[in-house]
């Protein structure tokens, strides 16, 4: 009778990480970067900051108006039907109306203009009969109206973006109208990568037109990650093919240890007699986990070789994707000083009658919708091989089933991590 081993294929294995606690021995394994520089705005979108940006000075500086119109005292306001004010100038944005206004006077003004001394309200100009030399106004004007406050969006020695924030487009325009020009930041993360394997081909030692020789594949998963790298800003540094034998991958792994923070690599983390990576790896290194129970993804290593942190991923090129952003993006962004690192998971009534077995978590993939009703769903994008990497250029979600369900009916609730955030 033959002694059968723990496998990808059974329904549970008792010595399989929980995914929550892979996450734990995560986090508490690894410490941000406290490499700074100082950079020059138009350098800082992308960066984390290292530091506050603390305001210093109020924005809008001046109260100003919100509108083109008519800058009056609110005591001018008619209690009942209209009131005739004297027109006696212009405020134009950047060059101020510079006299006092009394009761009984306008200042023609555009938006963004300053405020005359005097004036605390703004009238526009569709609700004014205008003759040159006066104005009317009637009893619907409404006090205090059409004026930004000095100070209501920003007030000086506020902190405006914090430590560990990813400057977003907005962050840097918000940074720039305080006439801040240089922010510190976090210094970018190194990160080697390389994939492993007989049977992969580069597509640099491939000529177009030729045949794929029998039992080649394609390399994609190191197209994949550097790509997937490219979106946290990091240096990444691609170290190729390793073929599948001891010395080759003792010597790039302990290359990239030496040059880099991070080093992920695919394929080799299984437990066959061609799998150098977990050979060499748990000589190498220290191992936090290996085997996980989520699907894909069983064979995920994590550890320390040297100083950088080591992710050993799978082969399969969906597996390699869903291990990347469950486990090796948080791990990037909290190196790199982040404070968002988690991907986000919202809740969404799936369409689709999805086959799962209990024990491990699992990550399939989806298009998720908003429905007329405003009801968010998500319908499976079909097989779901490790293999089948169209999958997840169909997909625009991966669909997150807990370990303890066992399968999923159309009107059943479900996680979904949205891509849009999760590979960009």
């Amino acid at each position: 009778m033959i002694e059968k081993q723990p496998s990808c294929d059974d329904v549970s294995e008792p010595e399989l990480m929980p995914v929550d606690e892979a996450r734990h021995r995560l986090f508490a394994a690894l410490k941000p970067t406290a490499r700074v520089e100082s950079v020059g705005l138009s350098k800082a979108f992308g960066r984390v900051l290292a530091a506050d940006v603390v305001s210093t000075m109020d924005v809008p500086g001046q109260n100003n108006s919100a509108m083109d119109g008519y800058a009056i005292n609110a005591s001018s306001i008619p209690s009942s039907d209209e009131a005739t004010l004297a027109l006696v100038g212009t405020a134009w944005a950047g060059t101020p109306f510079d006299n006092d206004v009394g009761t009984g006077q306008a200042v023609r003004i555009f938006t963004g203009g300053i405020m005359p001394a005097g004036t605390d309200t703004v009238v526009i100009q569709e609700h004014v009969r205008d003759d040159g030399e006066h104005i009317v106004i009637d009893s619907d004007a409404v006090a205090g109206k059409n004026v930004r406050q000095a100070g209501e969006d920003i007030e000086c020695g506020q902190s405006i973006l914090h430590k560990g924030r990813k400057l977003e487009a907005s962050d840097v325009g918000v940074i720039a109208s305080l006439g801040i020009t240089t922010v510190e930041v976090y210094k970018p993360l190194k990160v080697a990568f390389f994939t492993t394997g007989d049977e992969l081909r580069s597509l640099s030692e491939h000529t177009p037109g030729d045949s794929l020789p029998q039992g080649m594949l394609f390399d994609s998963n190191r197209h994949t990650l550097a790509c997937l790298l490219q979106n946290e800003g990091v240096e990444a540094i691609d170290m190729g093919i390793v073929r599948d034998n001891e010395k080759d991958t003792r010597a790039a792994l302990q290359r990239a240890a030496e040059v880099a923070d991070v080093v992920v690599t695919s394929g080799g983390v299984s437990a066959g007699d061609a799998d150098f990576v977990t050979r060499v790896f748990h000589e190498m290194g220290s191992v936090k986990f290996w085997k996980l129970a989520m699907r894909p993804g069983r064979p995920l290593a994590f550890g320390k070789v040297g100083d950088a942190a080591f992710f050993g991923l799978p082969g399969n090129p969906v597996a390699v994707m869903v291990t990347y952003l469950q486990f090796v993006k948080p791990a990037i962004r909290l190196l790199s000083g982040m404070d968002d690192i988690e991907p986000l998971t919202l809740s969404a009534v799936s369409e689709s009658k999805l086959r799962k077995s209990p024990g491990r978590i699992e990550f399939q993939r989806g298009v998720m919708r908003v429905d007329t009703d405003g009801t968010l769903k998500v319908a499976s994008t079909g097989k779901q091989g490790a293999g089948r990497l169209s999958s997840m250029s169909q997909a625009n979600c991966l669909i997150v089933i807990d370990a303890q369900v066992d399968g999923v009916q159309p009107g059943d609730t479900v996680g979904v991590q949205p891509f849009h955030g999760l590979l960009n």
